[in-house]
């Protein structure tokens, strides 16, 4: 069984998991989610309901999950009843409410899934289920592990952005534009004698304005990406230059240890904060020198492997004593490719700082002691990693989408080549139906089944 509008097996089976969080002592209450056609015969077999309680959908019931020996009270339970097509699967949907931790759950879990025809759900499967039974499309399920997984207001603001159909409304919007310019070459194509003339000049116009809408929206995505996943930012510098200070005052709390001990930091040390939307990975790393001690140089080790996976270093040095060789050398031993900012420390004590005797260009100077120069340090954080814009954010492309809204508006680029070789209306057609595809691809119209199985393998276990 296939549904019309995409042609994907429809499932027939039903599928069951936990839809919280599962941990220990953790959650007063866990649900138990299932969808297919014997969800609500499942559930009315395993339980029983006291009274004259109403069976019906989009009702709550009152109950007990019992043993197979139908006399062993497993949990005391509420039963959330959602017919078809009123669900979020579009199929009937039960949601079994029991009590949280992790031995309740599991019982209740483990006698649904004795019942026949029932088995455990693949990751993202509701989710899948919801887009093959049009119920969502492709973009609003991808907005909901967006939001799950949100770690900061402004990365869930997007997700809601996602979730309310913002990204299917303005990639929809751009592949219909495409769909009527290639009707139009198809018209040529076939009954050209019949037809006026078709303006080249003003095809080409319209095409590249596509392109420059899809190319904005790749740009936003990546700015959506820092949102989304976060940055990690490195700090290095000479032993004592005060990066654990800066470490400590960046998250507000002492997760470094502070001393005047040169070495004290032996370890890589790990902060997450949140600045101005953006969750950031704070690096604490060992201070980088030539030592005997074993431990230190384990930490050594460590750090030279943060600056090879860092978004940006923040290469901090000491004012009061002016740009040395070993901090040249720290500069050196950043990869190539990885963004830094040159940071000076104890800015109360600072004088011009030379380097090679020419004047050092510093990007941030501060006090970590004080707190002076913070904001303008995050600012520069901020906007070297890309994350800061002028522009207001309101929708960000994941990553699938940007990808394949860049190949949409690669292909679209090439109209410009075709229009100037002078090409016959079949040529254009190439590349514009390999445009349409790809945006077909960002909001579900043109997957195939193995392709979305892909997609939502990556989504969580009850999603």
């Amino acid at each position: 069984m296939s549904t019309p509008e995409t042609g994907h097996s429809l499932p027939l089976d039903t599928i069951v998991a936990v839809a919280t969080a599962v941990a220990p002592g953790q959650g007063g209450i866990a649900v138990i989610r299932l969808s297919g056609p014997q969800a609500q015969q499942v559930v009315q077999t395993i339980a029983h309901f006291p009274g004259q309680q109403e069976w019906a959908s989009h009702r709550v019931l009152y109950g007990h999950v019992l043993a197979a020996d139908g006399v062993e009270r497993l949990d005391e339970v509420l039963v959330l009843v959602m017919q078809a097509p009123r669900s979020f699967t579009a199929e009937d949907v039960v949601e079994i409410h029991c009590h949280g931790g992790v031995i309740a759950v599991q019982r209740v879990l483990a006698r649904v899934l004795e019942q026949p025809g029932v088995r455990r759900a693949l990751p993202g499967e509701f989710s899948q289920r919801a887009v093959l039974n049009g119920r969502l499309d492709l973009t609003r399920a991808e907005a909901i592990t967006d939001l799950v997984a949100a770690r900061s207001q402004r990365a869930a603001q997007l997700a809601m952005a996602g979730l309310d159909g913002g990204i299917q409304r303005r990639i929809g919007a751009l592949r219909e534009r495409l769909l009527d310019q290639l009707s139009e070459l198809e018209a040529r194509v076939d009954f050209e004698e019949d037809l006026p003339p078709l303006d080249g000049p003003a095809l080409l116009r319209e095409l590249l304005a596509v392109r420059d809408a899809l190319l904005e929206l790749v740009a936003d995505g990546e700015r959506g990406d820092a949102l989304r996943t976060g940055l990690r930012v490195a700090l290095v510098g000479r032993p004592n230059v005060g990066k654990s200070s800066l470490l400590n005052r960046l998250s507000r709390r002492e997760r470094a240890i502070v001393t005047d001990l040169p070495g004290t930091t032996r370890d890589l040390l790990e902060s997450e904060i949140v600045l101005e939307g953006v969750p950031i990975t704070l690096l604490d790393t060992a201070g980088i020198r030539v030592t005997t001690d074993a431990v230190e140089q384990l930490g050594i080790a460590r750090s030279h492997d943060a600056l090879a996976s860092a978004d940006l270093v923040l290469l901090l040095f000491d004012l009061s004593e002016g740009w040395t060789a070993e901090d040249q050398a720290l500069l050196a031993r950043i990869p190539e490719g990885v963004e830094h900012l040159l940071v000076g420390n104890k800015a109360d004590l600072a004088a011009p700082v030379q380097a090679e005797g020419r004047p050092l260009a510093v990007d941030v100077q501060l006090s970590a002691q004080t707190g002076d120069g913070e904001a303008e340090l995050v600012q520069a954080m901020l906007r070297r990693c890309g994350a800061l814009s002028e522009q207001p954010l309101l929708l960000a492309l994941n990553q699938r989408q940007v990808d394949l809204a860049a190949a949409a508006a690669a292909a679209l680029q090439r109209s410009e080549e075709v229009a100037a070789q002078g090409l016959p209306w079949d040529f254009w057609t190439i590349d514009l139906r390999q445009a349409i595809q790809s945006l077909g691809e960002i909001t579900g119209e043109e997957l195939t089944e193995s392709v979305l199985d892909r997609i939502f393998s990556r989504f969580c276990i009850g999603k």
